[in-house]
């Protein structure tokens, strides 16, 4: 039994938990087949570059071509056309600007999975088939599920793997990080939600703000999540300076990543903070909420609970709050104090304190300089 997204009469995809019939088109694949780089070829020029790409080297890239029995894997770098225009109108890339998408677009993604329940989830497919821009950062995978009325993910064809001279497929995790020491001597702020849009980026953000308001060099780090530019960028504006997420680790998406990866890349990251910047202190952010896997996985590694001083729990309510803090301390994870959405509201903030018995932190408490003498 398989998920895949059908046409129905109105034109209008939807899901079908039916098994796949496959009945052969000769025509059709012979179509395919011509479509496809089957021999040795260079890299279009005109190709868009995506922002998880920002890290390959490009002299390392021989050419492209749709290797024979290669299954996918995440992180795998393709070259793909747009096909239809849907959810993602633009694509990062690995400048930081936003290019607009244009049908036959010449686009390098990479492959890897997601999980984003006000978005999409999706998924690596075992083939070079048609599948989805499921993130504009430059995340292809076939979409298996959206949110509401959201539209569909834009749809590309993948060509052809980008190889090197001794025609390996590429992988992201050739160029990321290798650091594995250097923790120790400093300090991590680590931000956690109890789900997507509970003011986590904004919570970091904050604190970047208020702690270079004191005279301190931020390292400010995505640790899961899909790649997109915007979380990082939103460090960047707030003054940090250096900014790293899980692709600088080599991923493409953290979802669907083990423990021991999960927590890998945590520590290769803030290594990296530790050893690459002439930085004072570190800010971290875990993606998603609390009840997804790798974001426990993580709270709960021996990596993180020796690294982190501080915990903030971003909520969008006081009863999420309470939840989330009761969860964490479930686990003996201590908490510092709450932020997020839920400390625009004064009754919220009474609610969350009393619920808790945590200060709450608005975003103004943490873009104040003030905020080093408590977390420092």
């Amino acid at each position: 039994m398989e998920n895949r997204l059908e046409q129905d009469v109105m034109g209008q995809d939807v899901i079908s938990l039916r098994p796949r019939l496959v009945k052969t088109d000769r025509s059709k694949v012979e179509r395919l087949g011509q479509d496809r780089l089957s021999v040795t070829h260079p890299v279009p020029s005109d190709s868009k570059w995506s922002f998880v790409t920002r890290n390959v080297v490009r002299g390392e890239v021989f050419a492209a071509e749709a290797v024979r029995n290669h299954v996918p894997q995440p992180g795998d770098l393709i070259l793909a056309q747009t096909e239809r225009i849907a959810q993602h109108t633009r694509i990062q890339l690995a400048s930081g600007r936003r290019s607009k998408l244009f049908p036959g677009d010449n686009l390098v993604v990479a492959y890897g999975n997601r999980y984003a329940p006000d978005q999409f989830e999706a998924e690596v497919p075992q083939n070079l088939d048609r599948c989805h821009l499921v993130a504009s950062g430059g995340i292809a995978a076939q979409a298996i599920s959206k949110f509401g009325n959201l539209k569909w993910p834009t749809k590309i064809k993948p060509i052809a793997y980008l190889l090197d001279s001794e025609h390996r497929v590429l992988n992201l995790s050739r160029f990321g990080t290798t650091h594995q020491t250097g923790m120790a001597d400093k300090s991590v702020i680590v931000v956690a939600g109890t789900s997507m849009n509970s003011g986590k980026t904004t919570a970091v953000s904050a604190l970047v703000r208020g702690f270079s308001s004191a005279g301190y060099r931020v390292a400010a780090i995505k640790v899961t999540g899909t790649g997109s530019g915007n979380d990082i960028w939103s460090y960047q504006d707030a003054g940090a300076a250096l900014t790293l997420d899980f692709t600088d680790a080599g991923y493409a998406s953290t979802y669907k990543l083990g423990a021991d990866k999960i927590e890998d890349c945590y520590r290769r990251l803030i290594a990296t903070a530790s050893v690459r910047g002439d930085v004072d202190i570190l800010v971290a952010e875990i993606a998603d909420g609390l009840l997804h896997h790798e974001t426990m996985d993580l709270l709960r590694s021996p990596g993180l609970r020796d690294s982190c001083r501080h915990l903030l729990f971003a909520a969008g309510e006081a009863l999420g709050a309470q939840a989330g803090v009761q969860l964490l301390r479930q686990h003996e994870i201590p908490v510092s104090g709450i932020c997020g959405v839920l400390s625009a509201s004064r009754l919220t903030q009474i609610e969350a304190r009393a619920a808790t018995g945590l200060p709450v932190y608005t975003q103004a408490d943490l873009e104040s300089a003030d905020i080093s003498r408590i977390m420092a």
